[in-house]
């Protein structure tokens, strides 16, 4: 019973938020914000940078609160605005970059990385990435975005979405690997 009241009272509170109470706008970027800036950070290595994309996609939530109609869920309507906030910031810093080269993509071959990696090496490796390699990487890999999607929202073709993804995989696969290679003096990998 009490998961019902947690979500009636959610909302409640997105409702008083959208007749612009501070208050309740303050509890939903308190509720909200770490798991916000988390997926700002996916795409912004800067973390001020990423707190600010995060700042300007919680404004463009309260502008638009209204039009959230309680059809699905209100963190993953939130994060679409994030990803769509952090794909423009980059935009406009004019990061963003595509090799337009398609390379096969091998569906059914899968590489298995028997290791253990810290998240915040893990996320180093993701930053090292080209920007078109991680913001891909990140929409399908982390946010479960599909190859249409992508395409749509980063106006590129499926094809050059598929690509991006397996270049990114490529790279952070031989990143893991030369990791390992340093670490332990051996490759974990089976390479």
């Amino acid at each position: 019973m009490k998961v019902i009241q947690l979500h009636n009272n959610n909302i409640a509170l997105i409702k008083k938020a959208a007749k612009n109470n501070r208050e309740a706008q303050h509890l939903l970027y308190e509720a909200h914000a770490p798991k916000m800036l988390s997926v700002c950070r996916y795409y912004v290595k800067d973390i001020q940078k990423a707190e600010e994309v995060m700042l300007n996609g919680f404004f463009k939530a309260f502008v638009n609160l209204k039009s959230f109609k309680n059809e699905g869920s209100f963190e993953g309507w939130l994060r679409r605005i994030m990803v769509r906030e952090a794909i423009s910031f980059l935009r406009q810093e004019n990061k963003v970059e595509f090799s337009v080269d398609v390379m096969p993509v091998n569906h059914g071959q899968v590489n298995n990385i028997q290791t253990t990696i810290e998240v915040d090496e893990i996320q180093q490796y993701i930053d090292q990435l080209p920007e078109g390699y991680k913001m891909v990487f990140v929409m399908y890999a982390i946010e479960g975005y599909k190859h249409h999607e992508i395409s749509k929202l980063l106006n590129i073709s499926e094809g050059t979405s598929k690509s991006q993804l397996f270049k990114a995989r490529q790279l952070l696969q031989r990143k893991i690997k030369t990791s390992n290679i340093v670490k332990n003096g051996t490759d974990e990998m089976g390479g």
